[in-house]
């Protein structure tokens, strides 16, 4: 196969670079399409040109030095900025978006040349996509209250301000109280109490609570579940309701752990995967019962009768029984986990069952029998599942506890009618084939 000509990738680096400036002057003159010929300023062609510039900028680049490209560039910015200036005088527009998305495109069209040009189509794809969205930024950023803007500020300092601070690894002599994990516990809960709230916001009083929990439950069904039922304690959704979403988030941890069994052994998958999917079937089962409006009921209630989206003090009553049910687990964890992999599936599944899972896994490819591996993962599941109960019938509303643990004693039943089943059914397949 003959090489490629040396013109050929400088080439195609300068066509990204005039595509990256048509895209923005796209989105631009289209926002002034109803402006009469002669009128409209910065447009296609303009920021078009602004990206071929900056190419034509990075191919000089090697062969004139950095102090002509730098001028270069201080020129067309000068000069575009003194031109939006006198227009926006002119139009009484106190803006500057056309002025940043023109320094953007060169920069961009120069970045085409010289460094990666996937991250620089994706970076023009996603400035476009901002200068396109400005009636619907403008429109939500004047819904914000200042709550909701408190409330975002406080997860996002906890997150990125706070939690590098606190040290990593286990501070006691037992290996259980680990300061970093038990934050993270404690702002998964506060995001998921304000996900909840941003849910209800945006999609209504039930698909909200619904979609919210769906999401929740991929990073943590135990913290939705326990969100959920300090929202029905303070009566913010009706019990029925907070159940039905958290049978949602309890279908959603079961196919989790199902899948990450997958990545292990397929033989452990195989077994598994009926037991769970048994569970997981009643669970979507009581939530569509559940989640079904009943006349004369209290329906959800909408985010307006939310009195914070952020309850610190809720988050603060929660996070705490939380951490101290996971360093009890921990402590009885280490101090039994030699005396058995039950003993340890029981302890470690009550606040993490992946852990669970993927540990067993990862001892199921080296020679753990798959009937024990699978025996201890269930066990985990188990644990977990009464873990949340527990908790919500402590901190929750017990109407709402009674309805889950109904729930919960369901898809225990079912789980293990089809787990009793499972060699029996393989048995005949195996003699049948």
């Amino acid at each position: 196969m003959p090489d490629e000509p040396v013109w050929l990738e400088p080439l195609q680096r300068v066509g990204l670079a005039l595509a990256i400036g048509f895209l923005v002057g796209v989105e631009r003159g289209w926002k002034q399409r109803d402006d009469s010929e002669g009128q409209r300023v910065a447009g296609i062609r303009t920021f078009a040109l602004i990206g071929l510039l900056g190419g034509v900028c990075g191919l000089l680049l090697p062969a004139v030095g950095a102090a002509p490209v730098a001028a270069m560039a201080l020129a067309l910015g000068a000069a575009f900025a003194a031109f939006q200036f006198r227009q926006a005088v002119k139009d009484s527009d106190n803006s500057v978006t056309s002025t940043v998305a023109g320094l953007l495109v060169f920069a961009l069209g120069f970045y085409a040349v010289v460094g990666e040009t996937v991250v620089a189509a994706a970076v023009a794809v996603a400035g476009t996509i901002v200068l396109a969205f400005k009636e619907g930024l403008h429109t939500w950023v004047r819904s914000i209250t200042w709550k909701e803007m408190r409330s975002a500020l406080l997860i996002l300092a906890a997150t990125c301000i706070a939690l590098p601070l606190i040290p990593e690894g286990a501070v006691d002599p037992w290996g259980a109280v680990e300061p970093r994990s038990l934050w993270w516990l404690t702002i998964l809960i506060a995001s998921a109490s304000f996900a909840g709230y941003v849910s209800l916001r945006a999609l209504g009083p039930r698909a909200g609570l619904m979609i919210g929990a769906l999401a929740g439950a991929v990073v943590s069904s135990t913290v939705v579940t326990i969100d959920l039922g300090r929202r029905v304690r303070a009566s913010e959704i009706d019990p029925s309701s907070g159940a039905a979403a958290a049978a949602l988030a309890a279908a959603v941890s079961l196919i989790r752990c199902g899948a990450v069994a997958s990545l292990f052994s397929s033989e452990v998958a195989t077994r598994l995967w009926p037991v769970l999917a048994a569970s997981a079937a009643v669970c979507l089962g009581c939530a569509r019962v559940l989640a079904r409006p009943v006349a004369g009921s209290v329906a959800a209630t909408t985010y307006a009768t939310i009195k914070s989206p952020l309850n610190l003090s809720s988050v603060a009553k929660f996070g705490f029984v939380l951490i101290v049910l996971t360093i009890v687990a921990n402590l009885v964890s280490n101090g039994l986990g030699s005396y058995g992999l039950g003993v340890f599936a029981a302890t470690a599944g009550l606040v993490d069952v992946d852990a669970v899972t993927l540990a067993v896994g990862k001892l199921a490819t080296t020679g753990l029998a798959t009937e024990t591996a699978v025996g201890a993962i269930l066990i985990g599941i188990v644990a977990n599942q009464m873990f949340k109960l527990a908790a919500v019938t402590v901190g929750g509303a017990l109407s709402f506890s009674l309805r889950f643990g109904a729930i919960v004693t369901l898809a225990g039943i079912a789980g293990t009618i089809v787990h009793a089943l499972t060699p029996t059914i393989y048995s005949s397949f195996s003699v049948l084939s």
